[in-house]
């Protein structure tokens, strides 16, 4: 038989429960609060800096913030990120305005710092992070559908990215049109995060990290 209660009391058990998530209730606030000021580059460590970018370190101490880069895209692509490690720097938000490739790399050119390395002259050279598909259930094409969307815009359409036909295991059948990403030839630009036509982008651009290999590998 249930142990009766007064009104208002509260059990040992609620209280211990209570005393539990009363901490995690505020970290969680907290960190709710905290992800307002992240933008979403910054949330996931990493920020996709403007064709030319040199390392990270040396690209945050090299640049003067004076904004030139940004003045001199043709696209508005680039922005200053106006909070965080990293202020006042340039930062390209793909899924809002991507790198769009400038064939002459005005944004290169207008840097007086080096930050956006000069010699930096072909945008097949380009090197700002690698597309990855981050959701492949998510993924349209993967899933039997002919979006096939970040494909095509793709200003480096069968280099960067291309369509390989994979067996359709749903169906058993059809043919999957599966976009694959090439990073050796992926620059990084962000057009296919943006045109992706999902809500939430499956193929986004992410730092680019080179291929581990065995220490007898030469």
């Amino acid at each position: 038989m249930p142990e009766q209660r007064e009104e208002g009391c509260v059990s040992r058990r609620q209280f211990l429960k209570r005393g539990t998530l009363a901490p995690l209730a505020l970290a969680l606030a907290a960190a709710g609060g905290a992800s307002v000021f992240l933008r979403p580059g910054e949330a996931r460590g990493f920020v996709l800096r403007p064709p030319g970018a040199i390392t990270l370190k040396r690209f945050l101490s090299a640049c003067v913030r004076c904004g030139k880069c940004a003045q001199a895209c043709p696209y508005r692509s680039i922005k200053l990120l106006d909070r965080g490690v990293g202020i006042g720097t340039p930062f390209i938000a793909a899924r809002e305005v991507p790198c769009y490739l400038c064939p002459d790399l005005p944004c290169v050119k207008a840097c007086p710092s080096g930050a956006l390395d000069p010699q930096t002259t072909a945008v097949e050279k380009v090197r700002m992070g690698t597309a990855q598909i981050v959701d492949r259930e998510g993924c349209l094409s993967i899933r039997g559908l002919r979006c096939e969307v970040c494909y095509r815009q793709c200003p480096l359409i069968d280099q960067a990215i291309t369509l390989e036909p994979r067996h359709n295991p749903r169906t058993g059948e059809h043919t999957i049109m599966e976009p694959v990403v090439h990073r050796e030839k992926c620059v990084g630009c962000g057009v296919c995060e943006n045109s992706c036509v999902l809500p939430k982008p499956v193929i986004v651009v992410r730092e680019t990290v080179e291929v581990q290999r065995d220490s007898y590998d030469f």
